[in-house]
C-alpha cells in the first residue's frame, strides 16, 4: 500500500480533523512510499524502533508519538536517536493521540470498556473523550472492579476512596486523564477509572464519597494500537503486529 494512501485512509478512519491535540496526528516521520509492514504499540520509544528495524518494518504506527505542544524543540540526544534510527532506515512514523481515544470502535476506550465488559452508553468530558455506562455486573462494588482490573489487564491498580461503595454507573478515560474526575462526577458516576493519578485525586475520591481506579497509564492505552494493528491486518491486508513493551507505569 502505498504510503500516502495509509494515511490519508487513517487520517479520515479516526477523524483527526475534527479533534484539537497538542501533537501533529497522522504522519509524523516519512519513510518509504510503499508499506507492506507495520509495527504497532502504544509509544514510539528507541526500544520500538529498534524492533521495527529488526522486523523489518515499514513503518511504526504508534499513540503516543513525537512533537508535543511546548516541549523542548532540539533535535538532540535521545531525540535525535530516534529520529536518527526512523530516517536512516527510511521507516514512518504514524501517531494518532486523541483520534486513537475517542474513536467508537478502534479507540483506547471503546477497546479497553469491551476487555472489561463495560458497556458505554454515553460520553462526557472535552472533546467527548470520557465513556460513561455500565459495569460488567450492575451492583459490584469498586474494590470488586479493581479485582476485574487486576485480571483483565495483567497490574494491580490503585484504588482510593470508598471500596464498598456498589457501582451502577462507571466512568472511564484512558492514559493520563485523571483531570476528569469531576466531570465524571457531574457526569452521575459511582466510580471514575482513568490510567493515572494526581496527588489532589486522592482528596476528590474521599470528599465526594466516588472512589478512584488508576489502572495504570500504558497498561490502559495498550488496546487501540492492539485494534489498529487487527484493522491493518484484517481490513487493509497489511503484514501488522502490535508489540507490547512492559511499562509499569
Amino acid at each position: 500500500m502505498q504510503l500516502s494512501a495509509l494515511q490519508n485512509h487513517l487520517d479520515e478512519l479516526l477523524e483527526v480533523a475534527r479533534l484539537r491535540d497538542y501533537c501533529p496526528n497522522g504522519l509524523q516521520v516519512e519513510g518509504r512510499s510503499e508499506v507492506k509492514r507495520v509495527l504497532c504499540g502504544v509509544t514510539a520509544s528507541q526500544a520500538l524502533l529498534d524492533a521495527a528495524v529488526a522486523g523489518n518494518h515499514d513503518a511504526v504506527l504508534v499513540h503516543h508519538g513525537y512533537f508535543w505542544r511546548g516541549e523542548d524543540g532540539c533535535i538532540t540526544g535521545m531525540r535525535k536517536r530516534r529520529l536518527s534510527t526512523l530516517l536512516k532506515n527510511d521507516i514512518s512514523l504514524l501517531a494518532y493521540h486523541l483520534p486513537l481515544d475517542v474513536h467508537p470502535q478502534l479507540g483506547n476506550n471503546a477497546r479497553l470498556g469491551a476487555v472489561m465488559g463495560w458497556v458505554g452508553e454515553g460520553r462526557f468530558a472535552e472533546q467527548d473523550l470520557g465513556w460513561i455506562g455500565r459495569p460488567e455486573t450492575e451492583g459490584m462494588s469498586a474494590a470488586e472492579v479493581a479485582v476485574a482490573i487486576a485480571v483483565r489487564l495483567g497490574r494491580a491498580p490503585l484504588l482510593v476512596g470508598d471500596g464498598e461503595r456498589k457501582v451502577k454507573r462507571i466512568a472511564w478515560c484512558t492514559g493520563g486523564a485523571q483531570g476528569y474526575f469531576e466531570q465524571a462526577l457531574q457526569a452521575g458516576a459511582d466510580l471514575y477509572v482513568s490510567g493515572e493519578i494526581s496527588e489532589q485525586t486522592t482528596h476528590v475520591a474521599r470528599e465526594s464519597g466516588i472512589p478512584y481506579i488508576s489502572a495504570g497509564h500504558h497498561a490502559t492505552e495498550r488496546y487501540g494500537p492492539m485494534a489498529m494493528a487487527d484493522y491493518l491486518r484484517d481490513t487493509l491486508g497489511l503484514q501488522a503486529t502490535f508489540l507490547d513493551l512492559p511499562n509499569p507505569v
